[in-house]
């Protein structure tokens, strides 16, 4: 179970004599139109980054509080969890959408709803017409961030794949930086624009969605599933290969795509919720899927996502514009960790990753949790000051791993079959943990104060052991490939064996083919 030589297995790339070293996203036109497509799709984490940094600030924001009636306690924490809720009623549906209509109809659907729940939002007249937005965001949401990552690292070129996927969950802060200075900007506006004005641009990214998705090219896993192998074909060697579709690495890619498939198809009629805990390799990625998504929120980072004005009152900070500011510049520091981390995915690794950062936060959190003490004991300005700074450094060990690789991880290590059902566990999972957090941080830091942080040190220490136990390396490997890692040897090599047959059978067809027309 642990890191032994399966977990440090697969350091080289099986497909890198495949690529062309001439063919890069700086000088490949087509590469260019791909990434600028996935773009497109990276943006749908900011949406979600946008919503908890909103809330952080509307909590600061007199205009808000004043005009919603003070809501505080239970109040409080329902409306910063009714997204949540919203994802949870949208979570069994998600996955049919994503493998039936295909990745691109269900992001359109998702950021259709988006759009029309921002406009609620920002028309609010009370606080149930507030509550009913913000679950509609939710609900449209679970289809857009359920089937964007996925597009993401299928469509992706391969040798960007990593970054790609990680950098996905990474621009949940860009979302949280707009938020933050939106908030931080509209705070002198004299009216309720001062928080209407940042409801509303929670709908941008959705509005470009529903615009431009018809763009990006669909999942050729998807197509393939679907027997639209031909275009399945056309996609990869339009983007991979400058339109050859005779090219090495997209032949390699088809025949690996087409072999996952027809050995998924092999088990299609025994296919469900089941599946995912049926086997010992599924049961292996559910256990780490699941620990991941609740590790990603129980780590203490969600009394700073969704709870920071608290935190600071807890240390004396109670000037709104200094609250505001402090937020803004925090999710700048917190997206230039997180991007920084998702370029070198594959050159440091995913284990590598998880265990520095895990070791920083139990290191800092604990720092965080002895100057809050300091301060509540002494009023010293100096422990609170320093309290600033730790959670500074708290988040910069965090955006290491927990903020690039935490949906990355997850989908790579799920083969095609089940990656939507077990890509909607994990955020279902989220959503859980969320919730909890939501209704129970602000009651538990109003009654405990800093006693409170000492729940998450231990916690923290909980998840540096299961992580260095459980946590399988994946770096350099194919979507297809993962499966040597969970499922066994014998899986990949009835993968390769299917992919290589598979090439021979379309050889003899095509030099069959041609030698009927010689003949006639």
């Amino acid at each position: 179970m642990g890191a032994g030589a399966v977990a440090n297995s697969g350091t080289t790339i099986a497909y890198g004599h495949l690529v062309d070293p001439n063919r890069t996203w700086r000088n490949n036109k087509r590469l260019i139109y791909l990434n600028f497509w996935i773009l497109l799709l990276l943006i749908t984490s900011s949406t979600n980054g946008y919503d908890g940094s909103m809330m952080n600030g509307l909590q600061s924001l007199t205009q808000w509080d004043d005009y919603f009636g003070n809501p505080r306690g239970g109040k409080l924490g329902l409306l910063n969890a009714i997204q949540n809720i919203g994802s949870l009623a949208a979570y069994p549906f998600s996955p049919y959408l994503a493998d039936g209509l295909g990745r691109r109809t269900t992001i359109f659907i998702g950021a259709f709803i988006m759009c029309g729940a921002t406009i609620l939002q920002t028309a609010s007249q009370s606080v149930g017409m507030f509550i009913g937005a913000r679950f509609l965001i939710g609900f449209g949401l679970t289809f857009a961030a359920g089937a964007a990552p996925m597009l993401v690292t299928e469509i992706s070129y391969p040798v960007y794949r990593a970054q790609l996927t990680s950098t996905y969950n990474s621009l949940w802060y860009s979302g949280a930086i707009v938020a933050a200075w939106t908030t931080f900007g509209s705070f002198k506006i004299n009216s309720t624009w001062a928080w209407r004005l940042p409801s509303a641009l929670q709908g941008l990214p959705s509005v470009l969605q529903v615009c431009l998705i018809w763009f990006v090219p669909e999942s050729p896993r998807w197509l393939i599933k679907k027997g639209r192998n031909e275009q399945a074909l056309q996609t990869l060697a339009y983007y991979h290969a400058d339109g050859n579709e005779e090219d090495p690495l997209v032949q390699y890619e088809y025949q690996e795509i087409k072999a996952a498939i027809e050995l998924d198809r092999e088990v299609e009629s025994t296919i469900g919720w089941k599946t995912l805990f049926a086997t010992p390799g599924n049961r292996r990625r559910m256990r780490i899927i699941i620990a991941l998504a609740f590790f990603s929120q129980w780590s203490g980072n969600g009394l700073v996502s969704y709870y920071l004005n608290k935190v600071f009152i807890t240390i004396g900070i109670t000037n709104p514009t200094i609250q505001l500011l402090i937020n803004g510049i925090l999710q700048i520091w917190n997206l230039a960790w997180a991007l920084l981390a998702s370029a070198f995915v594959d050159k440091v690794g995913r284990r590598r990753l998880f265990l520095c950062s895990i070791s920083g936060m139990i290191i800092f959190f604990t720092l965080q949790t002895a100057c809050s003490a300091v301060y509540a004991n002494t009023k010293n300005e100096s422990a609170a000051h320093s309290v600033i700074a730790f959670i500074f450094l708290y988040y910069a060990a965090y955006d290491i791993a927990f903020s690039p690789l935490i949906v990355s991880y997850t989908v790579e290590i799920l083969p095609y079959n089940i990656r939507a059902k077990g890509f909607t566990v994990f955020n279902f999972a989220i959503s859980l943990s969320l919730i909890f957090n939501q209704y129970v941080n602000p009651v538990a830091l109003e009654k405990l104060q800093w006693k409170y942080y000492l729940f998450y040190v231990a916690w923290l220490c909980f998840e540096a052991v299961f992580l260095y136990f459980f946590l399988v390396e994946t770096k350099n490997r194919t979507l297809e490939e993962t499966a040597a890692l969970f499922d066994g040897e014998e899986v990949a090599a009835q993968l390769a064996a299917t992919a290589a047959q598979n090439e021979l059978r379309e050889k003899d067809d095509e030099k069959s083919s041609g030698s009927f027309h010689e003949k006639a």
